[in-house]
């Protein structure tokens, strides 16, 4: 898939020389095919790196994909320089009267407050809300994925014994709905994260179909709306270092932290880790841009007739 970056943006150089087809402005202005419009709500520390995984996870599909990056407000990054923010990122406020073929909503690293407590939660419901009218389809990632639950559904998380950490197994179910076409019976995918949302409490709710699940982790990935709405519970995007990345960064400062499952070799943090999930994750943003997005999706977006769920 063609994925329309500025110029400018510095992921631009990694997915070029990882050979992801990278068209430029001027290039995609002369399409004659209409750009998927895809919003990303990056709400992790580390935007770069996230843009990265992202636009990597979206290259797989001969669409052509107009990726827009949006922050909050509310929250002031710590992580990342304000001239990138201010160079590639536009506000809720900025973009909530555009329509949207696709929209993601990642994770952060805010999952042990109460979601009321989190500093740019009234805004984040906001958009939740805007979603239903002005999106397609809104992929909700890891506590993204929890977010939408909760505002949309009811279902509030609950706090893990321990962390879930590592790579995990887990199974399809439903296996005749197209954002699981091509899956394996089993597959593995990351999570790093102390909540849940309860597996039984979605299963209780018939407006939620379950997709996959793990016993060892719960929930991975469910979808309502026929698809409008779609959680996925780890975070298929992940890079193969990034939970090294994490193992390191909490042994560094003392944490409490315990290996993560299933990934180095002989459980040998000095040993290159595995990657086992890129399948997977390529599959699964593939049918969610081809099923839930491109083709449910008219030519004109600015003539779509209203979205809001019936």
């Amino acid at each position: 898939m063609p994925i329309r970056v500025q110029n400018d943006l510095p992921v631009k150089e990694i997915l070029e020389s990882e050979n992801i087809f990278v068209m430029d402005e001027h290039r995609a202005t002369h399409q004659d095919i209409r750009p998927i419009q895809i919003g990303l709500l990056n709400l992790m520390p580390l935007k770069e790196e996230t843009e990265l995984q992202i636009l990597r996870a979206l290259s797989n599909t001969p669409l052509q994909v107009d990726v827009t990056f949006v922050a909050v407000s509310s929250h002031k990054a710590k992580n990342t320089s304000m001239s990138h923010l201010n160079q590639f990122y536009q506000k809720f406020d900025e973009i909530k009267d555009r329509k949207f073929d696709g929209f993601i909503i990642t994770g952060a690293p805010v999952e042990q407050m109460p979601f009321e407590e989190v500093d740019y939660w009234e805004e984040l419901t906001r958009i939740m809300d805007w979603t239903k009218t002005n999106v397609v389809s809104t992929l909700h990632l890891c506590w993204g994925a929890q977010a939408g639950m909760y505002y949309h559904y009811g279902i509030d998380k609950v706090q893990l014994d321990k962390k879930a950490f590592g790579v995990f197994w887990h199974r399809v179910l439903n296996r005749k709905i197209p954002l699981v076409r091509g899956f394996d019976d089993v597959f593995l995918a990351p999570h790093s994260r102390h909540t849940e949302t309860p597996l039984d409490k979605v299963r209780a709710d018939e407006r939620l179909t379950i997709l996959a699940e793990s016993d060892e982790v719960g929930l991975f990935m469910a979808m309502a709306q026929n698809g409008r709405q779609i959680f996925v519970m780890g975070h298929p995007e992940y890079d193969r270092v990034t939970l090294d990345g994490e193992y390191k960064r909490d042994k560094s400062k003392g944490l409490p932290i315990e290996l993560p499952k299933n990934y180095y070799k002989d459980d040998n943090p000095e040993n290159r880790p595995l990657l086992t999930w890129r399948a997977t994750a390529n599959n699964l943003y593939t049918n969610w841009l081809n099923y839930y997005v491109y083709q449910a999706t008219p030519y004109d977006l600015e003539g779509t007739p209203d979205f809001v769920w019936k």
